[in-house]
């Protein structure tokens, strides 16, 4: 069964930052493209950054040059490391997952990822 488990959202300041991790087990698939994906209440979710299995990062306007993607193989963990943090980063946070031929994709509004988690909370407070 296919699971994706996030922690490490808080709350913090203006110009702090956050390191958000996520353990994923059960995907059956080699190749594979994951990433990041946050949600507002009331408005559309938007892709952030996405890495594929060959290491090969992208990233949404909004958060390129302050965010990083990244992964860990041998412990099947995905990492966002987040610097620079606004207020208007303050969304829930999802880890997503979705099949390698898709990573060109996902990233931007409307997020096409097809499975994600139960996300964890980012607030930066002003």
């Amino acid at each position: 069964q296919l699971q994706l488990v996030e922690s490490g959202g808080a709350s913090v300041q203006s110009g702090g930052s956050l390191r958000l991790s996520c353990v994923a087990s059960g995907y059956p698939y080699r190749d594979f493209c994951m990433g990041w994906i946050r949600q507002v209440p009331g408005k559309e979710r938007e892709g952030l950054a996405a890495i594929d299995s060959d290491g090969r990062t992208r990233y949404s306007d909004s958060v390129k040059g302050r965010f990083t993607v990244s992964q860990d193989k041998t412990n099947n963990t995905l990492y966002l490391q987040m610097d620079s943090l606004k207020p208007e980063d303050t969304a829930m946070y999802y880890c997503a997952i979705d099949s390698y031929s898709r990573c060109g994709v996902v990233v931007g509004p409307r997020s096409g990822f097809s499975f994600w988690g139960q996300g964890t909370q980012v607030t930066v407070s002003s």
